[in-house]
C-alpha cells in the first residue's frame, strides 16, 4: 500500500509540473537569448502543449490504476477483518496492475522530460543555436531524468520479474 501511495503522490507532483509548463505556452514570449534566429517558433509551443497533455494522460492513468489497486486491497482487507492483516489478493492481477502503473509512469516521465526540453528552448533559446546555458540545462535534465528512470525501471523489473516471465511465456508461439 505504501508503494501505491508513493506512486500517487509523485504523480501529483508531476501533474503540478505539467501545469507550470503549460503556463509557458503563450505565443509572443521572447527567450533570454537575444538572437532572432534562436527564438522558438509556434511549433515549439504546440509541441509543448502536446507533450504536456501526453504526460498528464500517462501519469493520470498510472495514478488511477494505483488508486484502483489500493481501493481493491482496502475493500478486500475490510471484508476479511477476521484474518487480521492478511488479505487474499489475486497476485497475477496485482502484478499486472503494478506493471501497468510502472509502464505508464515511465511514459509520463519521458513525455514530461520532452516537454521540459521545449520549456528550456522557450526560455533560453533553441538548442540548435548552441547557447551554453541551453546545452547545460538540456544535458543536466536528460542525464538526471534518464538515470532516475533507469533505476526505476530496474527496481520495477526486479520486483515484477515473476509476472514478466509469465507474460513473455504467454506470448511465445508454441512450435
Amino acid at each position: 500500500m505504501t508503494a501505491l501511495d508513493g506512486v500517487i503522490n509523485v504523480n501529483s507532483l508531476f501533474t503540478l509540473a505539467i501545469f507550470v509548463g503549460l503556463s509557458f505556452a503563450s505565443p509572443g514570449k521572447k527567450t533570454l537569448n537575444t538572437r532572432q534566429s534562436c527564438q522558438p517558433g509556434i511549433l515549439t509551443l504546440k509541441h509543448l502543449v502536446v507533450f504536456e497533455v501526453l504526460s498528464f494522460s500517462f501519469l493520470l492513468l498510472s495514478s488511477l490504476v494505483a488508486q484502483a489497486l489500493k481501493l481493491s486491497i482496502s475493500l478486500l482487507s475490510s471484508a476479511e477483518v477476521g484474518d487480521g492483516f492478511s488479505v487474499h489478493v489475486n497476485r497475477r492481477l496485482l502484478r499486472t496492475g503494478m506493471l501497468m502503473t510502472a509502464i505508464s509512469s515511465v511514459m509520463g516521465c519521458l513525455f514530461l522530460m520532452v516537454s521540459m526540453l521545449n520549456v528550456i528552448e522557450i526560455k533560453l533559446g533553441l538548442l540548435s543555436c548552441g547557447a551554453k546555458s541551453t546545452i547545460l540545462a538540456v544535458t543536466s535534465l536528460v542525464i538526471l531524468v534518464v538515470s532516475g528512470l533507469l533505476l526505476y525501471i530496474f527496481v520495477a523489473w526486479y520486483s515484477l520479474r515473476p509476472q514478466l516471465i509469465v507474460m513473455v511465456s504467454f506470448f511465445r508461439v508454441k512450435q
